[in-house]
């Protein structure tokens, strides 16, 4: 039977297994995280939340950041939210989200608690009590005000998570993921890497993202291994974090695997002494040569996957019998077909990459326009278009050829160029933009754009990325503004994003 939900993901294993680590903490147990989200469960339905309310959370990368998502998510509905945005970005997620709480750590007063004051947000306060092991924390809801009990337990068809996604508009879509999606989604994975309680993950991933979420996160405690949580990625300590967690595998997108590798050769020590069942790779395309290289250095086999919001992550994955570095493998969890990039209907050779399966989120919400683009049926089933392109080979492995949309995709961060162009339009001295994706040698695309000033307005490249930068995160702020007099235009004089940086010289 498969499971539907993230409490009975946890519900078989061990009471003394260990759940939960971090660098210098003891761990703390599957019995110890299943009494945690009672504890959470009863704070939340103390401060009048219930399963269908959204708490946001804004947590620094670590045990408390998974813990929270998975207790948390037995009780509400969880919304987690990259602790580098400026308070006008937490604004728009909080109010886009209708959130009814915020957890914030204890003493915190930066602009995610600025951006819940301004509607009124209940404030969740975290506290992590002396001495306790990893991921065990307390909550406590600010203020006094005399509250309604929640109530509910959250079931297979209520949503555990809600991410936004960067859509060609310059809105971001929201994509709320059912208990079933995640559990499902969980089950994928933990099956195409053939997790046991013996598995033990080190996380150097967000947390505030699908890929370290679900991959890293949900598919270890749904077959019952361990996760040790660093608190993010930094390529100069990746290795005395291994020594210390001594892992089975890790996760991470190309750009990180790639700063490991420059620090492999003085590290050969700790490869061969902490030997990698294997490691894995998704949200951003692998290059075959990184692919390649990890496997040799690490001894160990490169697992790359595919992976979307959407899909609550997984899609696609290298089985451990074949990897083919420039694939992103084989279907592994959701049917996964190749669809007329127009018309309603699957198709054999290049087209839009499909899918359809228990892991795909039900639809975007407050969105009827996207739901109707996105979603199809044929052959029986219910497709979603992942708005990219490829094709199968000889061997069922999925080759994607590029993307449909126009969407940056900056080292696995997906950057939506007419929100940057949305900024940079408030500039006095900008008459037009057009944000565009440019080649970048690691991170694959680098954020650039291109500028007219209005008449008699002066500013330089600088100006423009200092006033981005006051007004985003820094992932979305353009590494390169080319202010010119005209931007190429098409046909229709609509301003070309496409082919943009090639015609600027920026290849």
């Amino acid at each position: 039977m498969t499971t539907t939900t993230i409490a009975a993901l946890l519900a078989p294993h061990r009471d003394d297994a260990p759940a939960l680590g971090a660098p210098g903490r003891g761990w703390l147990s599957y019995g110890g995280l299943r009494d945690l989200a009672q504890q959470v469960r009863a704070a939340l339905n103390g401060a009048g939340i219930g399963a269908a309310d959204r708490v946001a959370i804004v947590l620094p990368n670590g045990p408390e950041m998974a813990a929270a998502f998975v207790t948390i998510a037995q009780a509400a509905v969880t919304a987690p939210l990259n602790p580098a945005y400026r308070e006008e970005e937490f604004a728009f997620y909080l109010e886009d989200l209708k959130a009814k709480a915020i957890v914030l750590p204890e003493g915190y007063d930066g602009p995610a608690l600025a951006a819940a004051q301004r509607f009124g947000l209940m404030v969740l306060r975290l506290s992590v009590p002396e001495g306790a092991p990893a991921g065990t924390f307390a909550l406590a809801a600010e203020g006094d005000a005399a509250v309604a009990a929640g109530a509910g337990t959250p079931g297979p068809d209520d949503v555990a998570l809600i991410l936004h996604t960067s859509g060609t508009t310059s809105r971001p879509k929201i994509v709320p993921l059912l208990q079933s999606n995640v559990a499902a989604s969980a089950g994928h994975i933990a099956a195409s890497l053939a997790l046991t309680p013996a598995d033990r993950c080190l996380n150097v991933m967000p947390l505030f993202h699908i890929h370290g979420l679900i991959a890293a996160v949900l598919a270890s405690l749904s077959a019952g291994a361990s996760v040790w949580c660093a608190p993010g990625f930094d390529a100069l300590r990746f290795f005395s974090w291994m020594s210390e967690a001594r892992p089975s595998w890790y996760t991470a997108v190309p750009t990180m695997h790639q700063a490991i590798l420059s620090r492999a050769p003085r590290n050969a020590e700790v490869i061969a002494d902490v030997p990698l069942r294997f490691l894995r790779s998704s949200s951003a395309s692998l290059p075959a040569q990184v692919m390649t290289q990890l496997a040799e250095t690490f001894g160990a086999p490169v697992i790359e996957a595919y992976g979307m919001t959407e899909a609550a992550h997984q899609m696609c994955c290298n089985p451990f019998e074949l990897q083919k570095p420039g694939a992103v493998g084989k279907e592994a969890g959701p049917k996964v077909r190749i669809a007329h990039e127009v018309e309603d209907r699957l198709v054999a050779g290049t087209g839009e990459v499909v899918i359809s399966g228990p892991n795909v989120t039900p639809g975007y919400e407050g969105n009827p326009e996207a739901n109707a683009k996105s979603f199809f049926m044929a052959d029986g089933a219910r497709w979603f278009r992942t708005g990219d392109q490829g094709a199968f080979d000889g061997d069922g492995y999925l080759q994607l050829t590029g993307r449909l949309k126009e969407i940056i995709n900056r080292g696995g961060e997906k950057i939506s160029p007419l929100e940057v162009d949305g900024v940079l339009m408030d500039h006095p001295a900008v008459a037009q933009c057009v944000t565009f994706a440019m080649p970048h040698p690691k991170l694959g695309e680098e954020v650039a754009a291109a500028v007219v000033l209005r008449e008699g307005a002066e500013a330089d490249e600088r100006a423009i990325r200092d006033f981005a930068a006051a007004r985003v995160a820094d992932f979305k702020v353009p590494r390169k503004v080319v202010i010119l007099d005209e931007i190429p235009k098409g046909a229709t004089g609509k301003l070309m994003r496409i082919g943009l940086a090639e015609k600027l010289g920026l290849g």
